[in-house]
């Protein structure tokens, strides 16, 4: 299988395996940006094109630009559960294009799409913060050690100071632990 060099490698397989996790979280949020933003497919095209990576088909300039201009429509999205769904549907396309460099901000495109689809949860339930860590629980358990062995090619995620950065830096501890 093609690899990608940098500081290391990464082989297609292990970018679909990473791009299958963060797909996973955004297909499940992506319908609270539908649900108030109908008439925008952004977020939708950049999720089908995440769908078809993972699904076998090249990675292509499609992923690219449908991650995109989901990002765009998160920014447009006038509510924070609209824009977490949309940045986690831009975020799967991107993973296809995960860098091999050891830097922490790598780590965002590996494990973004699931921290945002935990705050949209948070955000439904009332702000509770017990439904967030119930679905970090979650993801920590679906991760495949191929995501765990791609994610311990990096340094940690940066700590954030907003819900879905510390959301993000709980899944990352929780998956070293994990390690392989």
């Amino acid at each position: 299988m093609t690899t990608v060099s940098g500081d290391f490698e990464l082989t297609m397989d292990e970018l679909r395996a990473v791009a299958r996790f963060a797909l996973q979280s955004a297909e499940e949020v992506l319908p609270v940006f539908e649900a108030v933003h109908v008439d925008d497919a952004r977020p939708r095209a950049a999720v089908e094109a995440a769908r078809a990576f993972v699904d076998g088909e090249r990675r292509t300039k499609l992923q690219r630009v449908t991650s995109l201009d989901a990002h765009r429509a998160a920014r447009e999205a006038d509510s924070e559960p609209a824009r977490l769904a949309a940045r986690a549907a831009g975020d799967a396309a991107s993973a296809a294009y995960l860098h091999p460099i050891a830097k922490a901000t790598q780590v965002g495109h590996i494990l973004r799409a699931t921290a945002s689809a935990a705050r949209v949860a948070e955000l439904r339930a009332g702000d509770d913060p017990a439904v967030g860590l119930a679905l970090i629980e979650e993801a920590r358990q679906r991760a495949t050690p191929t995501v765990i062995g791609v994610l311990n090619r990096y340094p940690l995620a940066p700590t954030g100071r907003s819900r879905t950065g510390r959301l993000m830096s709980l899944l990352d501890a929780s998956l070293r632990r994990d390690r392989p």
